[in-house]
């Protein structure tokens, strides 16, 4: 069956169609959504069958994948994640933004996306969307971005008659958010505790020794 798609104005969302959403990903669904960086494509973190399917899709495997979660806010890293005082001050500055946070992960981190790296990419997008999705889904979803592996040009795809037509046999629900850009999230790496690596330069500025 294709995908249903699923306009969702962001300044303003519909929560009614929110809970469409959310009733899809913990049904084990797939979704593909807006956020303030690139569109992504995502499940509930906490839904095996469903990660195991996103592992499928991006071939990977489960003990090996590198997806992240997205929180909705700085209150829920520090139940998945070690943060220190470095790490607390750096996401207090530029959270919620187009920025990926490498963590240590903790034993609360759900079971199957718990990897032998023993670290977690979060995010908390300054986008309304994937933050009411959380709220109302009570957890954190997993995360990739939705790359584009045809046009060599636009990496990551922002249109979404493209994306439907590349991605409709692999997720249950796109969400048409509008305009996305097609520059990712800037990566840092704050698993050390005294230093702030770069690990990919994205959308986020990035200012050594914040």
């Amino acid at each position: 069956m294709a995908a249903e798609v699923i306009e969702i104005f962001p300044d303003n969302p519909d929560e009614r169609k929110i809970q469409l959403v959310v009733d899809c990903l913990k049904n084990g669904g797939l979704i593909i959504y807006p956020t303030d960086t690139v569109y992504s494509m995502g499940c509930d973190s906490k839904n095996l069958k469903a990660v195991e399917r996103l592992c499928k899709l991006k071939k990977v495997k489960l003990n090996q994948n590198k997806f992240s979660i997205v929180c909705s806010d700085l209150r829920d890293i520090s139940i998945y994640a070690k943060v220190s005082n470095v790490a607390f001050r750096q996401m207090k500055r530029l959270l919620p933004g187009p920025y990926t946070i490498i963590l240590p992960s903790t034993n609360d981190l759900p079971k199957v996306i718990q990897t032998n790296r023993k670290t977690i990419g979060i995010r908390i997008p300054d986008h309304k969307i994937p933050k009411m999705i959380i709220e109302k889904l009570g957890n954190p979803i997993i995360t990739t971005s939705l790359k584009d592996d045809i046009d060599d040009i636009i990496e990551y795809p922002n249109e979404i008659e493209v994306i439907y037509e590349q991605n409709q046999d692999k997720v249950d629900i796109i969400i048409d958010g509008g305009w996305c850009g097609i520059i990712p999230s800037t990566v840092l790496d704050c698993t050390g505790n005294e230093s702030i690596e770069l690990v990919r330069e994205g959308l986020g500025e990035y200012i050594e020794n914040l």
